[in-house]
């Protein structure tokens, strides 16, 4: 999905398939590479489906195979285009610093507003997909500024994983059971602060989801209470509007920009998380 979103954006940038595919192995090494320090920043045990890297070869040598990737990246910037490493390096900056606010609201136990998490999503997705654009641009003749719509594109794109997160993924893609229940609703055992729990939290009921989110738990029948007390707080209905309100705008942004058929097929993909809605 994240290689259609940024092939989407060469219907407005228009480089070759040469740059575009330079670009394409660029953003996949970083984002890979960021991923393996993701998983053990959080905790994870399971990427897609599977042991994390850290869980088998070790935090060390996880730790030094990301930090390598990422510098791989970096010099393939500069080969790219002049202008390249600094792109990166300002893109970086802003990943680190939204992954940065969620690991300090997890570790100190402080709930963000709701503007302030949008603010995060910002910066840890939408600067990802706007590492890919900027270098595109680089090469191309259109000089429009895309980052506010690639900011809000991240925003919707991890607000999305965050909810099909808990609405069971096994609806998204096909899973032996067990790992169902491995993957179920792993923002829980990770401690995280997302938008349904941000919005439970305003509410009356919010200290049992809060007692909840603080005991880290990975006991299957306490996840499923927990999301039973979202759904009747009304917080995952909540996020189903936002996530619906976003939609709309991205669409509208899109024709504002010109139109892109590409984009819109993407878009059109994203909204299977309605499938878990309920």
């Amino acid at each position: 999905m994240r290689r259609g979103i940024a092939e989407a954006f060469n219907h407005w940038m228009k480089i070759s398939d040469e740059k575009m595919n330079e670009v394409l192995e660029i953003v996949n090494m970083y984002h890979n590479a960021s991923l393996l320090a993701d998983d053990i920043q959080d905790g994870d045990t399971i990427r897609r489906g599977i042991p994390a890297a850290h869980c088998v070869f070790g935090v060390p040598m996880t730790m030094n195979a990301s930090v390598h990737v990422i510098m791989l990246a970096m010099k393939r910037c500069g080969k790219y285009h002049p202008k390249g490493i600094e792109i990166i390096n300002e893109q970086s900056l802003e990943l680190v610093r939204g992954q940065g606010k969620e690991i300090y609201w997890r570790d100190m136990f402080v709930c963000p507003t709701e503007e302030e998490y949008m603010e995060m999503l910002r910066q840890k997705t939408g600067e990802m997909f706007n590492l890919a654009a900027r270098l595109m641009q680089l090469w191309s003749s259109n000089t429009k500024d895309y980052r506010a719509f690639g900011r809000k594109l991240g925003m919707y794109f991890q607000l999305r994983d965050d909810y099909c997160n808990i609405a069971q993924p096994e609806k998204l893609e096909e899973r032996p059971s067990d790992q169902i229940l491995n993957d179920y609703y792993m923002d829980l055992t990770e401690g995280k602060f997302t938008l349904p729990i941000i919005h439970a939290a305003r509410s009356l009921k919010g200290a049992s989801v809060l007692s909840i989110l603080k005991q880290r738990t990975k006991d299957i029948n306490l996840k499923r209470y927990c999301v039973s007390l979202l759904e009747d707080l009304g917080s995952m209905e909540y996020t189903r509007k936002v996530l619906r309100d976003l939609d709309r705008e991205i669409r509208e942004e899109i024709a504002r920009l010109g139109g892109n058929p590409a984009m819109l097929s993407v878009m059109d993909q994203l909204l299977t998380w309605e499938q878990t809605s309920r």
